[in-house]
């Protein structure tokens, strides 16, 4: 595969030195201070110009061409990590307690090193920014660093994100849409408290929450229509304080995930609906709040067209896997992709060695081989991208 070419031993030693000091010290959403730090020392070896502080902790690089006036192609990384404690036994292990890079955000950052250190040996005929971007978890970094106006001036955008689902050696594309809606919802139940030996003076937060779990799961498999991917899931369910007390209250948290905009506002109304007949039932107060979520990504046809011959290029035509249904997902890089056209892929990475495991997994890890592939995709599409828009005029 030529990607072992591209990325030469050397290179790809000091990439995997790196994905690991930025593993050993993960951060939270705008708290990427000592991973904005890795990336400076890394940018400023490969003599590249950079900005730090851009929406409090992300980093912005530049590799300019003597053109002022060319293409300017921007690719990027992910920084956050999750609020997960580590039990995978590496031995380059979180040493921040309670923290975990459990969906490859230090490889995104070091792949993206990796694209900086071939585009800097061998200059593009374009511009090039280098997106280190924090807040991707939940945070919304990605609108953060567009109002920071990292997008101006740029072309075309591309990204990318491991993925444990596809094997090692492959780069996975969808064309459209990437991902679902990823809105949020907190339900707080209000009833009335009471002993637990005399339940028919009280009115249950813990059994009226458990029904309504329940029914949510109906709606999914009854109201909607099965050929448009759905989930409504319920992660957290709070109640309760002593083991001989009824709970006067109960708050579940969960996600609604959609690849539709009438379906989302089906799903919506009959949560609405189902608690409410709930409440009614049983005497008790429910209150629904949807919080909107990030937007799918949707990826530009010239971009995947683009993506995918890059991808050819990288992995050779038979690794490159056209993905037929969106990830259920959410990424915020759909936000980049509102303001100019690009596109999102996902790199393979199990192989016999690192069986699949979920992101958000405390035993999340994956084949380090990776980061040549994303290394070496990073800086073919962004060949491409700037030949392309020589070219032709490529708008959203």
């Amino acid at each position: 595969m030529r990607y072992k070419e591209a990325v030469e031993n050397d290179l790809f030693e000091y990439l995997c030195h790196l994905r690991r000091k930025i593993h050993q010290w993960p951060e939270p959403a705008f708290q990427e201070h000592k991973t904005a730090e890795t990336i400076k020392e890394a940018l400023a070896k490969l003599s590249i110009w950079h900005k730090s502080g851009v929406a409090k902790t992300g980093v912005v690089a530049r590799l300019d061409n003597a053109d002022p006036g060319g293409p300017t192609v921007a690719i990027r990384a992910d920084m956050d990590a999750l609020p997960i404690e580590e039990r995978t036994g590496l031995p380059f292990s979180s040493r921040n307690t309670g923290y975990m890079h459990a969906c490859g955000h230090d490889g995104h950052m070091a792949m993206l090193i990796g694209a900086a250190a071939l585009l800097k040996e061998s200059p593009p005929s374009g511009n090039v920014v280098f997106i280190f971007q924090p807040a991707e978890e939940g945070g919304g970094g990605a609108e953060a660093m567009i109002e920071a106006g990292v997008l101006d001036g740029v072309d075309m955008i591309f990204g990318g994100h491991i993925d444990m689902h596809f094997p090692l050696g492959t780069v996975a594309i969808r064309r459209f849409m990437d991902t679902s809606y990823t809105d949020s919802l907190e339900i707080r139940i209000i009833g009335k408290g009471g002993h637990a030996a005399r339940p028919h003076e009280t009115v249950d937060a813990v059994v009226v929450g458990s029904l309504l779990v329940t029914s949510l799961q109906t709606i999914v498999s009854r109201s909607v229509d099965p050929l448009n991917p759905t989930v409504v899931s319920i992660g957290s369910f709070h109640s309760g304080t002593a083991y001989n007390a009824i709970a006067d209250e109960a708050v579940l948290r969960g996600t609604i995930r959609c690849t539709d905009l009438e379906t989302r506002r089906i799903v919506i109304e009959k949560i609405k609906k189902t608690a409410s007949s709930l409440a009614s039932l049983h005497d008790a107060e429910i209150y629904v709040n949807i919080h909107e979520g990030y937007p799918p990504v949707m990826n530009h046809p010239e971009g995947f067209r683009i993506a995918t011959e890059a991808a050819e290029a990288v992995v050779g035509e038979d690794g490159v896997i056209e993905v037929e249904l969106p990830s259920m997902g959410g990424e915020d890089f759909s936000y980049y992709l509102r303001k100019v056209p690009g596109c999102f892929v996902r790199f393979g990475a199990h192989n016999s060695g690192h069986e699949f495991v979920p992101t958000h997994s405390s035993n999340f890890d994956f084949d380090e081989d990776v980061l040549r592939v994303g290394a070496a995709f990073f800086a073919e599409v962004v060949r491409a991208a700037i030949n392309t828009l020589r070219q032709v005029d490529v708008t959203v």
